[in-house]
């Protein structure tokens, strides 16, 4: 590896002069410092003698030796007016004699900042900070139990076909059972990816080869009556920035479309130790923004022909297949809305777990501090299945938490502590309205409405409360600070002009945007997140969990930085579209949001209405 030689690597010849001065211990340099201590008529007197230095009477003192001549001094690359331009940037503002001390010191960081530039540091390669959410409460580690699913109602079906819509207890149950097998299960699956993948751009790669291979050996360890538990069998799909040895993980962006990674990453780790089968890598946005990637714009199943209505991002392929029913259930990832969005639009089950719930090893990493993977799914036991297979330690991602995740699908939730934003329901404080506006938010807030009291009919007790008042607004660049450092090599090399997302919202501008992202105001920001979480502590140690419209909560930014989990579910149709309802818990506590989202569930049908797919 080459790096530029710091400025004292680059004194050799002066070094060497120094090196041939030392004549038998003491060197001349050394010399001249003590002179002034001793005094030269006190030297002749004592007749020293030191080595290397010629014997002169007192009275003829020895000339002093002429130096060398100093390099001239390399011209400055920063110069004060640059500096002083980019004080007005940082909101502070220098005198001039501070600039002049400073400009060396700027100069020499800007040599340090090259050295660094010039080493090669792997994508997957994470700063030396970790950020961790508030720990988890004590009640919360109990030992861990058994995964059970609550009352499973099997469906009548015909054909394998007929269980493309079905959830995964009720797959599980019937593979179990052995009533439909695996085999079945993932060849019905790869065979509608096939057909409905290519008009929703929600397929990357289709893992054909592996998927029966897992399916055949799912199949005879059953039958040798090895069950390996609720996902043993069942055909899942792995958003496409999941390392997947020997397939290729494209991250859906252009400069990585032929990347093949040589490792799993632990989810998929962990999904084939529970007996699951992979069947695609499905879309992202094109590193992970948005539902855009080099295939084009992920489709929502519900107006699959309106490319303005996408699948939402940047978990849109896995969204928009479990929605259209391509894939028993899917795995996607959250740092700012990329599950609850997606899973809101295409009329899904999202969970965005606790951040440090589930290990991020090998999977593409845009935030360190914000990043989160969860399932998507038909279902809400479909979310806590996945959870459970997936989450804990793993010794390779060491923001991941160690408390036990306990499914519970005891449905009683009056012993619960429920709030609600209210304001955010009946649409307080909006801004102003046209009067197709005005009809569209009445519709809203009556759908919302009843979907509260279908909550309350379901054991809730809902109390009104507010978030904190906190700027978080100004915390977002955090999020840009830290993607674009995670992408600075292909910003600096113009990869990133290769995306097709070029406008001003896109990553190529966001990533050059962000070079001028002082540390400091950076880490300023980190600490004001502190203080936030601090805030959330104090609110959610008085609820379990509280109710909020999806995806447009103000709470979605604020727990995305604290790493409170949520649950989102299907609510309603509005303009013949999904509309959503989620459900957020303390940290670490994905159970209560949870068992409300699925007192929500039973006592609505939403959940089982489906896009028809007669367009294909």
């Amino acid at each position: 590896m080459k790096t530029k030689k710091n400025r004292t690597q680059k004194r050799g010849p002066k070094q060497a002069d120094s090196s041939n001065e030392q004549q038998g211990g003491l060197d001349r340099r050394s010399f001249v410092k003590i002179l002034p201590a001793i005094g030269v008529a006190g030297l002749a007197a004592s007749q020293l003698s030191v080595p290397g230095l010629a014997q002169t009477p007192a009275s003829t003192p020895s000339p002093s030796p002429t130096p060398s001549p100093s390099p001239s001094p390399a011209p400055l690359r920063i110069t004060k007016d640059m500096m002083h331009q980019t004080e007005k940037l940082i909101g502070i503002e220098f005198k001039d004699a501070e600039e002049a001390m400073a400009l060396p010191g700027v100069n020499r960081n800007l040599d340090s900042y090259e050295t660094v530039r010039k080493i090669d540091i792997p994508l997957d390669t994470e700063p030396a900070i970790a950020f961790h959410p508030a720990p988890a409460r004590k009640a919360l580690y109990t030992g861990k139990s058994r995964f059970r699913f609550g009352k499973v109602e099997l469906p009548q079906f015909k054909t394998v076909d007929d269980l493309a819509f079905a959830t995964v207890p009720q797959l599980a149950e019937l593979i179990r059972t052995r009533k439909v097998t695996s085999t079945d299960l993932t060849k019905m699956y790869l065979a509608r990816l096939k057909r409905f993948g290519p008009k929703l751009l929600c397929v990357v790669t289709l893992t054909e080869d592996l998927a029966l291979k897992q399916a055949k050996a799912a199949d005879a360890e059953i039958k040798r009556g090895k069950y390996r538990g609720p996902l043993h069998g069942i055909p899942w799909g792995a958003k496409d920035l999941f390392a997947t040895r020997g397939i290729k993980t494209t991250w859906g962006a252009e400069p990585y479309r032929e990347q093949v990674i040589d490792y799993d990453s632990t989810v998929v780790e962990r999904l084939r130790e529970a007996g699951a089968v992979l069947v695609a890598k499905l879309s992202m946005g094109a590193l992970a923004q948005g539902p855009k990637w080099f295939g084009g714009v992920t489709r929502n199943p519900w107006v699959p022909d309106e490319s303005q209505q996408g699948s939402s991002g940047s978990s849109a392929g896995p969204a928009s297949a479990t929605a259209a029913g391509l894939v028993g259930f899917s795995i996607g990832t959250e740092t700012l809305g990329s599950i609850v969005s997606p899973s809101s639009r295409c009329g899904v089950t999202g969970l965005r777990p606790t951040f440090g719930r589930v290990s991020r090893f090998g999977a593409m990493g845009l935030s360190w501090t914000m990043d989160k993977i969860g399932p998507i799914c038909r279902g809400v036991e479909d979310c806590a299945a996945a959870l459970s297979a997936i989450y804990g330690p793993d010794g390779r991602d060491i923001t991941v938490g160690d408390a036990p995740f306990n499914w519970n699908p005891d449905t009683n939730i009056g012993s619960l502590r429920i709030g609600y934003l209210k304001t955010e329901f009946d649409g307080s404080g909006s801004q102003p309205m046209n009067e197709q506006q005005r009809q569209q938010a009445e519709q809203r807030k009556a759908l919302y409405k009843i979907a509260l009291d279908a909550l309350e009919k379901a054991g809730a007790k809902l109390t009104p409360i507010e978030l904190p008042k906190f700027s978080t607004n100004s915390l977002r660049f955090i999020l840009s600070a830290e993607a674009a450092t995670a992408f600075d090599d292909i910003t600096r090399d113009g990869r990133v002009n290769q995306l097709s997302g070029q406008s001003a919202g896109d990553w190529p501008n966001t990533f050059r945007t962000s070079r001028f992202i002082p540390a400091v105001e950076y880490l300023r920001a980190q600490r004001a997140r502190t203080l936030l979480m601090h805030e959330m502590e104090r609110l959610m140690s008085q609820w379990d969990v509280f109710v909020s419209p999806a995806p447009g909560s103000a709470s979605l930014l604020v727990t995305n930085l604290t790493g409170h989990p949520a649950v989102v579910s299907p609510c309603g149709f509005l303009n013949d579209l999904p509309l959503a309802i989620m459900f957020t818990g303390g940290v670490y506590d994905e159970v209560a949001p949870l068992r409300v989202a699925l007192a929500f569930e039973r006592a609505t049908k939403w959940h089982t209405m489906h896009p028809k797919m007669d367009w294909a």
